[in-house]
């Protein structure tokens, strides 16, 4: 994300900002250059950011970041814009004092290293304590934007790692560090969904989660640990004896490599194979399902096929070739070649009966956006257009593998299906994982699934925060229609 130095003016309830404007204004930023309608801007809304410029066309490349940042707080606060390079803009900018060329001003100066998130988060809550990767107090913490960081930080670091996986929220208290006895404290804001994957590797539930790394050449262990915050001294956790692999482990499953995969198969024409990671979760649990079922398969003299396993992270040549990109991944080959991928199989039975009777896996669940309903489903491409075109608007931000969401979904459907005649209203769902809907959800003020959002003509009114279920959502809609009809029976009668 681009960060550029901004510099406040704190002037009563306003707060101004002298940095450059784009030559293409968006429409969410309001410019101004009458001195009365100044006054009335600043008397009529909450918080207000005032953007001086020199001129009308210096510095558009801010624009982009100034429009996020006004599109997300929309009905929270204000940006407005005033050019003292015109004539009635240098009144203006003369009289309250405002040379957006100089360093200082006539009201207390203070810089702000600005970002998106931040500057969000001072619109909606000016007197509200600074982010934490922003905040000073936090400096010795090391904070991550990406993944490819946080790996970067596992390979070269040899110290002990407390690692914090979060979301950012006012209800946690990141407390001060300064007492802390770890060595190297690091903290990862991984609420977006990119970060879908890190957090399935290490098990990240819920915000915040406390990851304990022992690192070295050779190994690496993690552990998590508890959220409570009340001890405010964390200790890291007693050395623990390494975990044996499971290929060194007394297991009737055959451990296989690059090497030996292919002449394996040669040697068993029914194989199902389970490619694996050590550290994966999911995993560990299936494990002793896969070895009690090995002991069976495995050593029967009538078996209908034998078990193996590839470690994928020592063994990357033999993941490559198949595209292994989740664990466990198990798939069953025939006389050498590969069949089947099975999701399903997990348990001991289930293992056992698909070898006595070897089908093809269901076909994969449909996604709801495939299915058909009364839904509209929508993307950043025509977001806007579609709902400008709705009186009402309920829209439901979510992520497919999201829990409450699966749930919501139905309830939320058959909605939908109920008022599909009435042409202003729409239901309306966003994936927010899919393509650039990510940024989209970002600018809508989605910080975790499923959102529920009401637009007016495409205008972002309020959050709903009702009953998810059927008789929540059509109440919603009914009580707006039934104020719609109050106001036509209303002008009728004045009429």
């Amino acid at each position: 994300m681009r960060d550029f130095i901004m510099v406040l003016f704190v002037f009563h309830q306003v707060w101004l900002l002298p940095v450059l404007h784009a030559v293409k204004v968006s429409p969410l930023i309001e410019k101004v250059s009458d001195h009365k309608d100044f006054k009335k801007l600043l008397r009529t809304r909450t918080n207000v950011l005032v953007v001086y410029t020199k001129t009308a066309t210096s510095g558009d490349s801010h624009l982009k970041l100034l429009s996020d940042v006004a599109q997300t707080v929309k009905g929270q606060g204000t940006i407005a814009w005033v050019n003292c390079g015109d004539s009635e803009g240098r009144k203006l900018c003369k009289k309250v004092k405002v040379d957006p060329s100089s360093k200082r001003g006539g009201a207390e100066l203070l810089h702000y290293k600005a970002s998106w998130e931040s500057m969000v988060a001072f619109l909606k809550d000016p007197s509200g304590p600074p982010l934490w990767e922003e905040n000073p107090e936090a400096k010795d913490v090391v904070h991550l934007e990406t993944e490819k960081d946080f790996r970067k930080l596992l390979k070269k670091e040899e110290r002990p790692i407390l690692m914090m996986f979060y979301a950012p929220c006012k209800s946690f208290h990141y407390y001060s560090v300064h007492s802390v006895t770890v060595t190297v404290l690091a903290g990862m804001n991984v609420h977006p969904a990119e970060f879908d994957s890190l957090k399935q590797e290490y098990n990240v539930k819920g915000y915040p989660t406390f990851c304990y790394f022992e690192l070295s050449p050779h190994f690496q262990s993690s552990e998590h640990l508890s959220r409570d915050t009340s001890n405010r001294n964390p200790q890291p956790p007693q050395p623990k004896t390494p975990e044996v692999l499971w290929s060194e482990t007394d297991s009737a499953v055959f451990h296989l490599t690059d090497e030996s995969f292919d002449s394996f198969l040669k040697e068993h024409p029914a194989a199902l194979v389970m490619f694996y990671a050590p550290w994966c979760g999911h995993c560990k649990k299936m494990k002793p399902e896969f070895d009690e079922a090995a002991e069976i398969l495995n050593k029967g003299a009538d078996s209908p096929g034998v078990l193996a396993a590839v470690d994928a992270t020592v063994h990357k040549a033999v993941g490559d070739r198949f595209k292994i990109s989740g664990f466990p991944t198990v798939k069953y080959f025939e006389n050498g070649e590969e069949k089947y991928t099975l999701p399903q199989l997990r348990t001991r039975d289930k293992i056992i009966e698909f070898l006595h009777n070897p089908q093809a896996p269901p076909p994969p669940e449909q996604s709801w956006e495939d299915k058909p309903s009364s839904v509209s489903h929508l993307g950043s491409e025509d977001f806007r257009e579609a709902l400008k075109k709705k009186k009402h608007a309920l829209v439901m931000f979510y992520a497919p593998w999201c829990p409450h969401c699966k749930n919501t979904v139905p309830h939320f459907t058959t909605a939908a299906e109920l008022f599909k005649e009435d042409r202003k209203i729409v239901y309306a769902a966003v994936d927010c994982t899919k393509g650039q809907n990510h940024e989209l959800c970002k600018q809508e003020g989605v910080e975790g699934y499923p959102t529920f959002n009401y637009y007016n003509y495409g205008k972002f009114v309020e959050k709903y925060n009702g009953d998810r279920g059927e008789a929540g959502f059509t109440g919603f809609m009914r009580s707006l229609r039934g104020r719609d009809q109050e106001k036509v029976v209303k002008r009728k009668e004045e009429l």
